[in-house]
């Protein structure tokens, strides 16, 4: 299986092969015209205080399908946040194998970790045609220490992040693939629906691999999981094609309240 550090192109190199991407030249984007920015951004925000952050003129890049975003040992310099599409975040375990531990939707930010030692210790590579702001760290502190309303941005984007942590183990703390399985698709549900989206019918972005990877448990074990549930008539599924039949009864059956 090949290393995350090799599993897709870096951003740089989008950079340097700027015909390959389909959205050509980089964009700039402004945090008040984002569809998602109520999902990056702490409420009560006022045009005072989003001008500042105006003055950043985020990047935004287009990355394509299997394209990494960043690589494990990158410098440290970005926050990334997702605009469109998903992402998935993996390292590379002791014994050479690649270990998922995330995915990323629309309003998720990414690459927090590598505040701890300056360089990224995952890698993100894109599941689907994605964009991505690109949010300069240093740059992003600056502007919003002066700014009364916005001072608390960065620690607001640190929150989301242990807050998803926080669900990712959840889900991870659960005994049997049953129950890992089940809390996988009821958090990919109120994610949707956060986002305006259906709870209840959706596209799985990621391969049933990367979701074995993801819960720790054998890929031939999720495929079995998954046809349980079919004839439990608690979903059904084609392709990557998810509809949730029965999603109270999903919920009540595994005794799951997820936030």
């Amino acid at each position: 299986m090949s290393t995350a550090v090799t599993s897709g192109r870096p951003l740089q190199l989008l950079r340097e092969e700027r015909p390959a991407c389909k959205a050509g030249s980089p964009a700039r984007q402004r945090c008040a015209s984002c569809r998602v920015s109520t999902l990056c951004l702490p409420g009560g925000l006022s045009a005072d205080d989003l001008q500042p952050l105006e003055s950043l003129l985020l990047s935004t890049r287009r990355i394509e399908a299997g394209q990494a975003v960043f690589n494990e040992g990158d410098p440290f310099r970005f926050i990334y946040a997702v605009r469109n599409g998903t992402c998935k975040t993996t390292m590379v375990r002791p014994d050479g194998r690649e270990q998922v531990t995330g995915f990323h939707m629309a309003g998720e930010v990414m690459g927090l970790e590598g505040l701890a030692h300056g360089t990224h210790a995952v890698t993100a590579t894109a599941l689907e045609d994605s964009e991505v702001c690109l949010i300069p760290y240093q740059r992003l502190v600056s502007v919003t220490a002066a700014t009364p309303g916005a001072k608390d941005l960065v620690r607001h984007l640190m929150g989301q992040e242990l807050a998803r942590d926080s669900s990712i183990m959840v889900v991870l703390g659960l005994t049997g693939t049953v129950d890992r399985l089940a809390a996988f698709l009821l958090n990919l549900s109120q994610r949707h629906a956060s986002r305006g989206y259906s709870p209840r019918e959706f596209q799985l972005r990621m391969s049933r691999g990367d979701i074995a990877s993801f819960l720790g448990v054998k890929l031939e074990t999720i495929s079995r999981t998954f046809s349980a549930f079919q004839k439990r008539g608690f979903i059904e599924v084609h392709g990557r094609h998810l509809r949730i039949t029965d999603l109270e009864g999903l919920k009540r059956g595994y005794s799951l309240r997820l936030r």
